[in-house]
């Protein structure tokens, strides 16, 4: 049986935290291993200058970074192809040919591009790129470029989705069937908030556990997770349902563990001090191998590269051959 193409990535931006480890990588484990897809996972470098134009040391570094986040958590280059977008010149020439087929007022009403530009004022002002205007575009010729039938979103992500849909519409409609509409897969992963509480993780907000964090780092940044404001003192009666440190312990301690600490904050029982430390020493445990295999990886750089170099050729064969049909259906093919 023919395994489904399926397509994921990463900007890269920064090393990957905890909200990545629980929203998408462990899915992508779970899908490579279950032997019914053919996975990819693009390093989206060009998607990452839209908004790092004028930083480019920091995205090529981070391509790097990133592939070792992802060999760190279980990603199986055996299992799945891991490439560098900018390595693929298809995407970019898709990019240009999809670009007619979509009207900037379309973009505009992207719910998803609407929302990071106003979250990316600091950086725009009120003049927005062509570059990240148009990425949905060219998000769209890397889901094409490697005909992927599925394609694993959370609900924030579904309109890239629906434009990439359209896109292949369009060029269907005119061109012929070309191209496969891809589907998006909802996924399971939850966005896990900052240890501020902010609904978003991130590192421009200071607020995120990177997986590759020391244990001093990771001890330093739950010490200062913020916790029920309205607790002063240790026998204060605290609200776990408004406390940093609670929310985290449902994601890393036992469920033994968790009755225990909201019992004992409720009634006052517990200083944040003490329940601090032992979620600190929890998440160091969770996140022991991955630091682990982390520090191996950053010891061979040249295992990482080889997995890079070899996961990107396979991934240029395969947009070859689908420009070659695209070209053929724009009737670009001259001198064949």
């Amino acid at each position: 049986m023919k395994k489904k193409r399926i397509l994921t990535g990463d900007r890269p931006t920064g090393k990957l935290h905890i909200g990545h480890y629980f929203g998408s990588l462990q899915k992508r484990v779970e899908l490579q291993n279950s032997g019914e897809y053919d996975p990819y996972i693009l390093i989206a470098d060009v998607q990452a200058l839209t908004d790092n134009f004028n930083n480019p040391e920091k995205v090529r570094k981070n391509v790097r970074e990133v592939a070792i986040d992802y060999l760190s958590v279980g990603i199986d280059p055996k299992k799945t192809t891991i490439y560098v977008q900018s390595m693929i010149p298809e995407v970019a020439e898709l990019t240009i040919f999809y670009s007619n087929l979509v009207t900037i007022a379309r973009l505009e009403r992207n719910p998803t591009v609407k929302t990071e530009i106003a979250q990316k004022r600091e950086i725009f002002g009120e003049s927005v790129t062509y570059g990240f205007l148009g990425y949905p575009v060219s998000q769209a010729a890397d889901i094409t470029a490697f005909e992927g039938k599925y394609v694993p979103v959370g609900e924030d992500q579904l309109p890239l989705i629906e434009q990439a849909r359209e896109i292949v519409r369009k060029f269907n409609s005119i061109y012929g069937e070309v191209l496969i509409e891809p589907e998006a897969v909802l996924s399971s992963g939850k966005r896990i908030k900052g240890l501020d509480g902010n609904e978003k993780m991130g590192k421009s907000l200071g607020n995120a556990i990177y997986l590759g964090d020391t244990e001093e780092d990771i001890t330093k940044k739950v010490m200062s997770a913020v916790t029920d404001p309205n607790r002063i003192k240790k026998d204060d009666l605290g609200n776990p349902d408004i406390c940093m440190v609670a929310y985290y312990h449902n994601l890393f301690s036992n469920k033994e563990e968790i009755k225990t600490v909201c019992e004992e904050c409720k009634a006052g029982k517990r200083g944040c001090v003490a329940c601090k430390k032992q979620l600190a020493q929890n998440i160091i445990e969770e996140l022991r191998p991955i630091r682990e295999k982390r520090a191996y990886y950053e010891a061979h750089p040249e295992e990482v590269d080889k997995i890079l170099i070899e996961g990107t050729k396979k991934a240029q064969e395969i947009a070859k051959q689908t420009m070659k049909k695209v070209k053929q259906a724009m009737k670009l093919d001259y001198f064949e």
